[in-house]
Order: structure tokens, then sequence, then C-alpha cells
């Protein structure tokens, strides 16, 4: 309907019953009876559409549904002001005349009428047949408006009864099951998050949306493309299902042309009834997460009035907001710290997974005798400790089996219970004396907890990637769940290790004595390991690594000795014969990085 159009007046009597009407009944019915107005304009205007311009046979079809849809929608707005209407009706005795048509039924035909007389009035300038029917139809109107009048005095009397309101049409429908849209095999997982006022759901989207690359949508704005690109007034005005139905389309064409995207959140989830449809279409694709929190903590939140918060908790709980719980695939308690509840989202939006990992004795990771049995020793310890050890790795150079005796480092893994980390802590005791200083031992403890909610260094989290490509462990236990890390995370990683590597480097450049030798050269192995990967080059071995890397652009090949001529220097008390080149090579780095970062 366009701008010009006129507004739908009611009848004086009518007019005047209404507004007796208590104001949320009376609000509700103005609404409704405004939406009806616009959608019979809309469907005017397609209807002109399809008569009018040379269409074709796709274009003729895409009207037509553009009819049943908005004639659906003109039904549902019928039977929702007879919803109101009808509490005007006095319940009377059953044998008074029962009417043929309901209170909406007319005002329908009012609205109608309405425009008709408009378009005709329009007409009227060129067309004579038409300039003789205006007043023909203004003459209709009045009697109409005069017979609702009536109609609504009878009613409201009791001397004339209603009929049932319900219309049961089926447009756009035969006898065959009408098609079902489908998730797009690219719309992977969907989280809906749904709860009542100053909750937490957009505090929880927008985290989602931070730490794990969520597409983040608010539900109004889907359902608002969807209606635009349909042709529909009001898609609230709509079946749960068909609202459904829109706002599934709208996340399969996103996900469709965004096929990297792996997550989707969409909130806020205010109606039971439409999402309890989505889900029904999506399944286990679609995860409705719902946040609770009391009412005193909520307004203590939002930092408004009580009465503030509860006029919006009374919106959101006659939309069924409240009955959302009952259908959500998680339920977070939000009155506790913002680790609690960023813990719980991460191991919803991210969840864990069971890993298949490959299993190693010490003895087959290249190690010396002495090490090697006194890692299995550790090993049979925590393994006897029951399921409190979850796992234990040599992670590093004995993992891709290349650890130097007197150069390299036991860097162990262990992932434990809380619970269980005193007894983990004996166990290391008694491995570092079994060791006798034959290799410097530097554990990493971390519970299951603090993985499946990702809280990870870039380390620990390059480590978990390592493990689940096939770096052997020494136990872990059955069905164990590990945060599955991509390449595309560790290359974010990187970003986020790199300066503090930097800056190490720099301190230890600054102080570049034979004693400093052995961490100068780890950390340029790591800064050139990290900076591959922000290249998704994935070298492992520090000879493979720094030749990898030396072939960045615009940095000068780095001339080191191999990783077995500076290991040999060191164990042999000669580093200073090492120092020079591994210097130069650092020098070259740091000069490199700096003019890459330059304005």
């Amino acid at each position: 309907m366009t701008q010009k159009s006129p507004p739908l007046v009611l009848p004086p009597s009518l007019s005047r019953t209404v507004a007796a009407l208590p104001d949320k009944d009376r609000n509700r019915l103005d609404d409704t009876i405004t939406r009806l107005h616009t959608v019979n304009g809309r469907l005017w205007d397609t209807e002109d559409r399809v008569r009018g311009a040379l269409l074709s046979a796709a274009q003729v079809a895409d009207c037509k549904r553009e009819i049943d849809q908005l004639n659906a929608e003109r039904n549902l707005l019928a039977e929702r002001a007879d919803e109101v209407l009808g509490s005007l009706a006095d319940a009377g005795r059953a044998d008074v005349p029962l009417h043929t048509e309901t209170l909406a039924s007319v005002i329908d035909r009012l609205s109608v009428l309405t425009l008709r007389i408009w378009h005709s009035e329009r007409a009227a300038t060129r067309d004579e047949l038409a300039r003789r029917r205006v007043s023909a139809l203004h003459g209709q109107r009045e009697h109409l408006c005069a017979a609702l009048d009536a109609l609504v005095s009878d009613v409201v009397a009791g001397r004339r009864r209603l009929p049932v309101p319900a219309r049961f049409k089926l447009y756009g429908r035969d006898d065959a099951a009408p098609a079902e849209i489908k998730p797009s095999r690219r719309l992977r997982r969907v989280l809906a998050f749904g709860g009542l006022s100053e909750c937490g759901k957009s505090t929880s989207a927008e985290f989602v949306q931070r730490t794990c690359g969520a597409q983040r949508f608010k539900i109004g704005f889907l359902l608002r493309q969807a209606a635009h690109r349909e042709g529909l007034a009001d898609p609230y005005a709509l079946s749960a299902r068909r609202q459904a139905e829109l706002l599934l389309g709208e996340l399969n064409r996103f996900a469709d042309a965004h096929v990297d995207t792996e997550l989707f959140t969409i909130e806020s989830v205010h109606d039971d009834a439409s999402i309890a449809e989505i889900k029904r279409l999506m399944g286990d694709a679609l995860q409705i997460v719902y946040l609770d929190a009391s009412f005193a903590v909520r307004v203590e939140r939002s930092g408004t009035p009580a009465q503030a918060v509860a006029a919006k908790d009374e919106i959101k709980m006659s939309r069924g907001a409240h009955q959302v719980a009952t259908l959500a695939d998680h339920v977070i308690d939000n009155t506790g710290s913002i680790a609690a509840l960023r813990a719980q989202l991460r191991r919803i939006a991210a969840p864990p997974a069971s890993t298949a990992l490959r299993a190693a004795t010490p003895y087959g990771l290249g190690l010396p005798a002495a090490i090697a049995s006194a890692t299995a020793d550790f090993t049979d310890a925590v393994r006897a400790y029951g399921p409190g050890v979850r796992l234990a790795a040599l992670t590093g150079s004995p993992g891709e089996g290349s650890w130097i005796a007197g150069w390299s480092d036991l860097d162990l893994l262990v992932i434990a219970e809380h619970e269980a980390i005193g007894r983990v802590h004996e166990a290391l005791e008694q491995y570092r004396i079994a060791l006798g200083g034959a290799a410097s031992l530097g554990p990493t403890l971390v519970t299951p907890g603090e993985l499946t909610a990702r809280r990870l260094t870039p380390r620990l989290a390059f480590v978990l990637h390592q493990l689940q490509q096939g770096s052997p462990v020494l136990h872990a236990a059955p069905s164990l769940e590990l945060p599955t890390i991509s390449q595309g995370e560790l290359a974010f990683a990187a970003v986020r290790e790199l300066p503090q590597v930097i800056l190490t480097m720099r301190r230890l450049r600054a102080d570049a004595g034979p004693t400093a030798l052995r961490q100068l050269y780890k950390h340029l192995v790591l800064a050139c390991r990290l900076l591959l990967r922000e290249h998704n080059q994935w070298e492992s071995g520090p000879d493979r690594i720094l030749a990898a890397a030396s072939r960045m652009p615009g940095l000068t090949a780095l001339a080191t000795p191999s990783l077995a001529e500076i290991s040999s220097a060191w164990r042999d008390g000669e580093a200073e014969l090492v120092l020079k080149p591994v210097t130069v090579a650092v020098d070259q780095l740091l000069t490199w990085y700096a003019a890459q970062l330059a304005a």
C-alpha cells in the first residue's frame, strides 16, 4: 500500500465501544486492525501487479505465492482481532439469532471497501466508468458502517450471537504434504539465546562472537529481511511455523554465501512456539541456550528501577519467553561469576570431542635408557591414580623424535582433576629425583575443566593440536574429550604469542653471552615457527623451521649452524663458537620484523 492510501476509520459506535476496553486489549486491537488494513493494501497492490505488466511464468508464480502469504496473514490478523472483539459480546441466551460473520470479517470488508474507494477516485480522472462508481461506493461504505454499528449494539446487548472466528484457510496448499524447508548443509551449528530481561543474552552472544568467530544475528532483523524479500507486511502476524521457516531460510541464505562460517548465534528468543518449530526443523544443529537469573540480580545489573525490568518481563512473558526454558538444550544459571558463565558458553559453542590418541612407551621416544626408565615409572604412578589423571605426554622434541641429551628439556603435559594435582606433585618429585639431573623437567599441569572451557595459552593450544595430529602420549584415559584445535586457531594464537616472544628475544639479545645461547636460539626458532603459522606453513624441527623462515618475503636467509652443531658446541662448553651466527640471525629477524610493522 502506498503512503497516500487512506487510513481505516471505524464507525462511531464501534469506536466508542472499543475505547471502553482495557488499555492492553484496546492497544492490541488497534495494532491488529492497522496491520490488517496494511496487509489488505499490500494484497491489492500485488494483485494489480500480477494482472498488469507482462510477467514471466516464474514472476507470476512468485506473485501468486506472495498473494497466498498475504492472505494467510490477513486471516490470522482477523482471527486475532476477533479474539479481542469477542469480549464485547454479552453471554446472552443460546437461542438468540446467530450472525453470519464475525465483527473482524465486517471490519475486513470495510478495509477492502475503503481501498476500493481510494483506487476508484484515483482512476476517475481518466476513466468515466470509475467516476460514476465513486458515489455508489461511498454509499456502500455508509451502509456497511451503519450495519456494523447496529451489529455491535446487538452483540453487546446480547440480542445477536457471533460465529466461531476460526477460518481454517489453506492458502497455497493442496492435498499433498507441503514441501518442508530444511537446513542447508553449510548451516552447521546455531546457538539461540533466550531468557528474560537483563539475563545476559546479548553479553553471551557477543562473547561467543568474539572468542569463537560466530556470526551474530538478531531474530527481528532476520525476520524483517525475510518479510522484505517475500513481500510480507508483518512477519510477526504469521504462524509460529511460518516464522520458523522464514528464519531458517535467511540463515540458510547467509550460510550458503559464507561457507567458512562454522557457527551462528541468534537472539533474543522470546516466543516459545516459534523456537519450538525451528528446533523441529533443525534438530541438534540448533542449540537453545536459556540464561536464568533471579529478578533481584537482573534489576541490580540493569541499573534501572525494578518497575522497568518488571514491565519488560511482562511483555516478554506474554510472548512465552519464560517457557523457552522448558525447550532449552542448556539452562545456565547466570547469577555467578563471569568466569563461570564464559566457561559454560565455551563448552557449548565449541564442545570437546573424543580424541583418538596415539600411545607410545617412553622407550619408543628415542630417549636414553635412564631417562626412559624414569619416565616409565612416572607414567605407571599417574596411571595408578585412576580417572583423576586423564593424560600424560612428553611434548615438543620427544614427541617429534628430535630430543637431544644435554640440550633438550623434558616438556611434560599432565591433564588431571584439581583434586588429583597434589598426588601428581608427589609423582613429579620422584620423577625429578630419578632423572638425577640428566634432563631438565618442565611440567604443565591443567585441569579438564580448563581445557573444555578453552582457557588455553597459545603454546598449550599448539600442544593439543600436535596430539590430535598424532604426536604420542604416555597415558590417556578412555573416552578422553579434548577441545578440537584448528590450524586457523593456531594462526590467530601465533599473532597473540609472537609479541611476547619478540620482546623476550630482544632482552636475551641485549645480554648475548655464551650462557644465553640456548635460550636465544630457542626463541629464534619459536619466533620463526609462529611467523610461519601466520603464513599457513607448518614445519617441524628447528633446521626445517629456520630454512622455511628464510624464504619469507624480504627476509635475508638465516645462516645459522645446524641444531646438531649448536647443541654439540653447547654440551662441549664451546658456545662462543656458534654464538656469533646465532646473534646475527636474531638481528636479521628483529630488523625484518620491525620493518614489517613500520607505519
